[in-house]
């Protein structure tokens, strides 16, 4: 929640969240600088469980259930996009990019918090190794994804970020990535 906290309060404006989930960012948007999210998630359970967290935000919620590769908004419609845990899932994450591309207004910003692949050789060896089993046990979350390059291969130019792994985590699962992107003019 730490992480998240850098960058879920930035948001402005009319904001896609892609992968809501449970809905445990509502609490984190500041309801002064937010018009309302679309909350992208396609599991039924997930927007079940969200429910709680969505009546209790003071910001108007609309639920998407559509997959991220597949976002149903209108070219240059959104001003912030949240992602947080969640290119890791995505099958086709490079189509789930350029759709939040399309429907990102130009001056519009991509606010990310996202864990993937490490610096070291000796992590990313014990990620890739790794990589099937978690993805199978933990629904589809890649380990190895090197996340600041995908975001900049999608037409983002990054504005800043940071990256650390977290203290008291194993090291091949907890390389974080939190910061900003602004689309390529």
């Amino acid at each position: 929640m730490k992480l998240r906290e850098k960058v879920v309060p930035l948001a402005y404006g009319h904001v896609l969240e892609v992968g809501m989930g449970s809905g445990v960012n509502l609490a984190l948007y500041n309801p002064n600088k937010v018009n309302m999210i679309w909350g992208l998630e396609p599991s039924l359970g997930m927007r079940k469980k969200a429910m709680s967290n969505a009546a209790k935000s003071p910001i108007q919620v609309e639920w998407l259930s559509l997959p991220g590769e597949k976002i149903p908004l209108g070219d240059n419609s959104v001003d912030s996009v949240v992602l947080t845990y969640t290119l890791c899932t995505i099958d086709d994450w490079r189509a789930a990019m350029k759709q939040i591309h399309r429907v990102l207004k130009s001056d519009g910003k991509v606010l990310f918090c996202e864990h993937g692949q490490a610096p070291d050789n000796s992590t990313q060896k014990w990620q890739n190794r790794l990589n099937s089993l978690w993805s199978k046990a933990f629904g589809g979350c890649n380990l190895n994804r090197p996340m600041i390059e995908n975001i900049q291969s999608c037409g983002f130019t990054i504005d800043w970020f940071e990256s650390d792994y977290i203290k008291g985590m194993p090291k091949f699962a907890s390389y974080i990535s939190f910061g900003v992107a602004a689309k390529n003019r």
